[in-house]
């Protein structure tokens, strides 16, 4: 049930399916969204993940259920396919339907889907951000709005199962390891982000700095004509967009673009303007000219665009300290991206690591940290890291895995920073020995600061 299965569930019943729904959990809010599914007429087992329905002939699953589930592996024996709500929701496309332009990578999905959203709209174009962002694409593809092309989020598990999905244009904006306990190995995490180029019709758009995605365009089969296009923080080079002297410039979708470059936006025009978040701007900005979006909206799209919470979000600034709350960096990439926005820096870090190794995290951000705070089930994990790699940077070790940890933080925090630092919550790890997740602990993050804020005047 939940986000995907509800309306996957409403969707084929209402096509007339005989439609059997499990779900492994049968608390209080699975008993509500079973009754009203009962109610619809569709039979519900709670508490009952395993067994394969008599009779099935379609599996439809949430995209986080792992491929090794023995109800998959019972279908795979009887032959019954198995789709995500990502394949369903593109078979179900109705004739003349809005195309899709995607994105994936291990982090600023959701960024760039918004901004790509944004862009869109500021060109006059009927349009919604959907997928993995938290709106249905079922929801999308069968009501009564009416589009003219959609901006998808799209997760490596949605991909792993939409064998048959083929977009207008699609973006991999990066690969670090992740979720590698769900698929299995860094290859297979890989494969399946790069399922997402798989037939595009008009562009492939990697990242030039990160080569992986680029080798992933090159295993794609697409269709006759489909371009690769990079993106850059550097100059570009044709077939490329990238940055000139604080102005985002487009070298792949102009005329004569092997000596010419149309300007798209300012660095200015981006918020925030750090690094990553400049290249979630380029890679939005080419799926947008991708499918033919004027240079003028790329930057009225930008100007307007404003991050969602929790991702390198500015909380105050007290006693001339920045605060900034980048609480979805739940990875050590997200945290790379984060650490390098800023300098000096007070860092307040740890969480469930996910089976991450921080040695290279710490390395790269040694020079810009002024001081260390650890929360968190597995700090361990970043101290003793720190401890190798920036023995001198002062570490505060809060010992500590409950709710209130977070205030305490704060106050360790702004007792090591100086005047021009920036205190920068970017955990580098999961939220949920703490908090039931990322907006939790960036919410404690930001009454913890408010409240330090008051008591300062």
């Amino acid at each position: 049930m939940g986000v995907s299965g509800l309306p996957a569930a409403r969707a084929l019943h209402g096509l007339g399916a005989e439609v059997t729904v499990v779900n492994e959990g049968a608390d209080e809010r699975a008993r509500a969204q079973a009754a009203e599914l009962t109610a619809l007429g569709v039979t519900v087992r709670l508490g009952d993940g395993a067994s394969l329905p008599d009779g099935t002939e379609l599996v439809v699953t949430a995209p986080g259920w792992r491929p090794d589930k023995p109800l998959f592996l019972a279908a795979a024996e009887a032959g019954v396919p198995v789709w995500g709500d990502v394949e369903l929701a593109w078979r179900l496309r109705r004739p003349g339907a809005a195309p899709w332009l995607a994105v994936t990578g291990t982090n600023g999905k959701t960024t760039t889907v918004r901004m790509l959203a944004s862009i869109l709209r500021a060109a006059g174009l009927r349009t919604e951000a959907v997928g993995n962002i938290g709106v249905s694409l079922l929801d999308a593809v069968l009501g009564d709005e009416e589009y003219d092309v959609l901006a998808v989020e799209l997760s490596s598990y949605q991909l792993h199962w939409a064998p048959s999905l083929r977009v207008h244009s699609a973006a991999v904006l990066n690969l670090a390891p992740d979720h590698l306990d769900w698929h299995g190995s860094m290859e297979a995490y890989a494969a399946d982000k790069g399922r997402v180029y798989e037939g595009n019709t008009v562009a492939c758009v990697y990242n030039a700095a990160d080569p992986a995605t680029e080798d992933l365009v090159r295993a794609a089969d697409v269709e006759e004509g489909c371009r690769a296009i990079g993106f850059t923080l550097g100059t570009p080079g044709p077939s490329q967009l990238g940055v000139v002297d604080g102005i985002l410039v487009d070298r792949a979708f102009v005329a004569g673009r092997q000596k010419q470059a149309q300007e798209l936006a300012e660095v200015a025009d981006i918020d925030p303007p750090a690094p990553h978040n400049i290249a979630n701007a380029l890679a939005a900005a080419a799926l947008a000219r991708a499918y033919g979006v004027a240079p003028a909206a790329v930057r009225d799209g930008l100007r307007s665009f404003r991050p969602d919470p929790h991702r390198i979000e500015k909380v105050a600034d007290i006693a001339e300290v920045a605060y900034v709350d980048d609480s979805k960096a739940t990875n050590t990439h997200a945290a790379e991206a984060s650490l390098a926005a800023y300098e000096p820096i007070v860092w307040i870090a740890g969480g469930l690591a996910k089976g991450a190794s921080f040695d290279g995290l710490v390395t790269g951000a040694a020079k810009r940290l002024r001081g260390v705070v650890l929360i968190g089930a597995e700090r361990a994990l970043i101290a003793e890291a720190l401890a190798r790699h920036a023995p001198e940077v002062p570490v505060v070790d809060l010992d500590r895995t409950d709710t209130g940890a977070m205030p305490a933080a704060v106050r360790e925090a702004a007792r090591l920073a100086r005047p021009g630092d920036t205190v920068l919550l970017a955990p580098a790890c999961a939220s949920m020995d703490m908090f039931t997740n990322y907006n939790r602990r960036g919410e404690a993050f930001a009454d913890a600061v408010r409240e330090l804020a008051a008591e300062s005047g």
